[in-house]
């Protein structure tokens, strides 16, 4: 349980510093038969600060409640 406990406080510590992240994506707009056309389009991934802090929130309780056994 401490484990775990630790583990959510980091990632709850890591989702309050990056708040996302984005990446290409490879899309295909033509393709008639030789000829083809791609794009790249970016997307976006985010989360609210408010994940992390919850996230943080319970790793140290999952933490404070392994040591009281």
């Amino acid at each position: 349980m401490k484990t775990f406990g630790i583990i959510l406080a980091i990632v709850g510590v890591v989702m309050l510093i990056w708040t996302g992240f984005s990446y290409t994506k490879k899309e295909k707009v033509v393709d008639i038969g030789p000829l083809e056309v791609n794009a790249e389009k970016q997307e976006q991934v985010s989360w609210p600060s408010y994940a992390g802090g919850i996230l943080l929130a319970a790793g140290v309780i999952f933490i404070l409640l392994d040591k009281k056994r």
